[in-house]
């Protein structure tokens, strides 16, 4: 079972948020216009949730959706109104889509197996459910400036992004 601190969720989120798309971002929150819940898979602490609420995005109905109770109580902290579940992400057909318009996934479908990925995008397409995936790795990077150990540490974090992560 894969697991993330909080300590180290809490760091990186300031770089996520400048690293999203704001315009697709806001796109996403139309597809919940109507209403609707929109379920965050493996929401960790609920920063993609704060992240629509610091572009004016606020006032959403958001399902947060993790396998990590630790993960899920600073979730729930943080968010006292959204509804916290706790669950399977291997199991797709468990995934709490009643009353659900979009769902989210941030740093997440880079880390799950390709036909994972595929069948998660069937699921929600022959259900007409809305999905917004950021921050995810493609496996290129590049720095600036450039340092001779740059290929040796791309290379080596490639072979860790296609370990094994639990599922």
């Amino acid at each position: 079972e894969m697991g993330f601190s909080v300590d180290w969720l809490t760091l990186r989120e300031p770089e996520d948020r400048a690293a999203r798309d704001v315009p697709m971002l806001h796109r996403a929150a139309e597809c919940v216009a109507g209403g609707g819940y929109i379920l965050d898979l493996g929401c960790g602490t609920g920063a993609t949730a704060r992240a629509f609420g610091t572009l004016g995005h606020e006032n959403l109905a958001w399902r947060l959706f993790d396998n990590d109770p630790a993960l899920l109580e600073v979730a729930q902290a943080r968010h006292p109104d959204a509804e916290v579940v706790r669950g399977d992400l291997g199991d797709l057909e468990a995934l709490p889509l009643d009353g659900v318009s979009l769902v989210t996934a941030s740093a997440l479908l880079d880390l799950m197996p390709h036909d994972w990925v595929a069948a998660l995008a069937a699921r929600l397409h022959h259900q007409g459910i809305a999905f917004y995936a950021a921050l995810n790795f493609d496996g290129r990077m590049s720095w600036t400036p450039a340092h001779d150990a740059d290929a040796t540490i791309a290379a080596r974090f490639n072979v860790h992004q296609r370990g094994d992560k639990g599922l």
